[in-house]
């Protein structure tokens, strides 16, 4: 057999990756992807590193029950790509797609499929799967997303040094994939206001958009007292809540109103209006895809492999409050 390289994609770290690229936040609904010609631009660059063909795209993903979607159908569908789902836990996060990277990596260079493996992904709990396919002779080389700074994103360093060789993906060729979601509406121009000839009997004035919100403001002018605990809730449930103690350190809380912020922004910009209402009915519940770009991000600004559950109650209140305060 001729020699060839096979990829294999973490889908959880290309999409987060390349939502903070183009819209601030891993957010997943923030974006639009192009997967063929996602897929393209990382079979591209691969087989430009390597000078080999691409035998096979491994495409890991997660699903609900393990049973894809319409979009994960679409992909398995494509030429070369074999579609592998893992579930989503109880909070969110992925179950099961480390582990079927792992696996993979492992028996496929046991079994000497290909010669160079591509890893897209940053994950450090591949770190021990990639140290043990090189034991079977292959290369395992990281594929990971620039950020806007040029620097790769969320890329353990346990993983970076077990692997033989760590390459960032052509920027614009994912910004080309992968576009910001805006469903906000363009502002309406006035019409423009002409006066007409001669008396005109005075009328109510008509009510605008502008005396409603006064009159919404009005109306609120007494604020509700301030409560004396923080109440943070289970990401899906939302069955058990904590009291959570005021927060002491200043960085932490500006690193969480700053996380909070950006996937709000995100949300308000990219959601439909049906994706808004079923937000306001999972209250006090948030998201799965929300929680999980809030932890994300998070992760990521506090430089925390884990983002421990102090922090994770203030991010799901923070959310809350920012939300109502508009």
């Amino acid at each position: 057999m001729r020699p060839t390289c096979s990829l294999y994609i973490d889908t959880g770290y290309l999409l987060a990756s390349a939502a903070t690229r183009v819209a601030g936040t891993s957010l997943r609904g923030s974006i639009n992807v192009e997967y063929s010609r996602l897929i393209d631009t990382l079979v591209d660059t691969a087989e430009h590193l390597s000078g080999l063909p691409t035998l096979r795209v491994h495409w890991y993903d997660s699903a609900d029950n393990g049973v894809p979607n319409a979009t994960q159908q679409r992909i398995g569908e494509l030429a070369k790509v074999k579609l592998r789902l893992g579930r989503f836990g109880v909070n969110g996060e992925q179950k099961g797609v480390d582990l079927r990277i792992g696996l993979d990596l492992v028996a496929h260079a046991r079994n000497s499929t290909s010669d160079v493996f591509f890893l897209v992904s940053g994950d450090d709990d591949l770190t021990e799967a990639v140290e043990e396919a090189q034991v079977h002779g292959v290369q395992v080389i990281l594929l990971a997303v620039p950020n806007a700074d040029g620097k790769s994103h969320g890329v353990s360093r346990h993983l970076i040094r077990a692997a033989d060789d760590l390459h960032r993906i052509d920027g614009p060729a994912i910004d080309r994939s992968v576009l910001s979601v805006d469903r906000q509406p363009a502002p309406t121009p006035s019409a423009p206001v002409t006066a007409k000839p001669g008396p005109v009997a005075p009328k109510p004035a008509a009510r605008t958009p502008l005396d409603a919100a006064a009159a919404s403001v009005a109306a609120r002018a007494t604020p509700p007292p301030a409560p004396t605990g923080v109440l943070a809730y289970s990401s899906t449930t939302g069955s058990v809540a904590h009291v959570m103690p005021e927060f002491d350190d200043a960085e932490q809380e500006q690193i969480i109103g700053d996380v909070v912020g950006r996937v709000l922004a995100a949300f308000r910009k990219s959601a439909t209006p049906q994706e808004t209402a079923e937000l306001e009915r999972a209250r006090p519940s948030i998201p799965r895809d929300i929680d999980r770009a809030l932890l994300l991000d998070a992760s990521e600004a506090m430089e925390r492999y884990t983002v421990d559950e102090p922090v994770r109650f203030r991010l799901r209140q923070r959310f809350w409050d920012e939300y109502d305060a508009g």
